[in-house]
This record gives C-alpha cells, structure tokens and sequence, in this order.
C-alpha cells in the first residue's frame, strides 16, 4: 500500500531536553523535524509524541513541544524502549486506524529501533525519516538504520517524505510544504 495523506501518521519519539544536548548533529536533528512536523501539520496528518521517564529526562524540547501544542497532536508517556510496549499507546495507534508510520525521534538504536521493529511485528509500515533521528554515536544510527531497513523499515529522508505525500505540485498544501523547505 502506498503511502497518502488518508493512511499515515507520524511519531514523534522522545526528543526531550535532556536527551537532544547528547545527541550527534542534534541542531540539524531539531530544524529538520521541526521542518517535517509543520509539514505534517499543513498536510493535516495526526502525530503522536512520546516521552520517555519524563520527570528524569524532561519535556520534549521547546521548539517542538511549541509545535506539537498548535496541533492535533496527542503526548503519552512512557517508561518502556518500544512505544508498542506500552499499552496507552499502542491503544491510542488503534484508534488512528492507519497503518502507515512516519517514525522520527532519539535514540536511533534504542527506543526508535525496538519500535520500529514491534510496529513492522504488529502488521504496521514504519517509514524512518533518517534526517530526523540520532543517536549519542553515529555509528549506533547508522547499525539501527542498517537493521530497520533490513527487517522491513522503509527509511527516507523528511523531505522526499513531504512531496511523496503532497503527489503532485497542484496539491493545495504544495507552496506552503514547498516553502517549509527552502
């Protein structure tokens, strides 16, 4: 099934306060989801954002918490590595009823990659948005891509994501994605 605007969502993963300062090429991490998130929201595509152990690690940072709060997103917390382990959340996929998931987040090898890997379990499509995930070591995201990709993931970039999702430059959302992007 391809993916459209009607069957996807995207996931925010963990990208908390505490977590990014740690993370490889974090401002590159931050302004390109950041970019994907409003491309997200123009397109008018769900989002849910998890946080992990948020009284240790924190709220998701500023700049995306400030968007995730000007959309119809949903916020769950959680103590597991795969989101799919905690029941709130993988009751709140159900109810979305699509099948199609843009996973973006921190870290590559540990709460994305064991993600990615119950959703592909669970009869899910995870789309890794490779530009917007990280790790502390490089060298753990590029194995957790390595691995995704071989069990199924398919990993882009956000915005070959975006225009895959817009189809065609008479969509209506095209300028504003378009301009997202320069």
């Amino acid at each position: 099934m391809k993916i459209n605007k009607d069957n996807s969502l995207l996931l925010v993963i963990d990208m908390q306060e505490k977590l990014l300062p740690a993370m490889d090429k974090k401002e590159e991490l931050l302004e390109n989801s950041a970019i994907l998130l409003e491309g997200f929201q123009t397109l008018k595509i769900p989002v849910i954002s998890t946080v992990q152990y948020k009284k240790g690690l924190g709220e998701i940072t500023p700049l995306l918490l400030n968007l995730l709060n000007n959309s119809n997103s949903t916020s769950i917390e959680k103590f597991e590595f795969s989101c799919m382990k905690n029941e709130i959340f993988a009751e709140k996929l159900q109810t979305f009823d699509r099948r199609k998931i843009f996973v973006i987040g921190i870290e590559s090898h540990i709460c994305v990659e064991q993600t990615v890997l119950d959703l592909i379990d669970e009869d899910y499509h995870p789309i890794v948005i490779a530009d917007c995930i990280s790790s502390s070591n490089p060298y753990n995201k590029k194995i957790a891509l390595k691995r995704m990709r071989d069990y199924g993931a398919d990993i882009t970039t956000y915005e070959s994501a975006l225009f895959e999702l817009l189809v065609t430059s008479k969509a209506p959302e095209f300028k504003t994605i378009s301009n997202l992007i320069k």
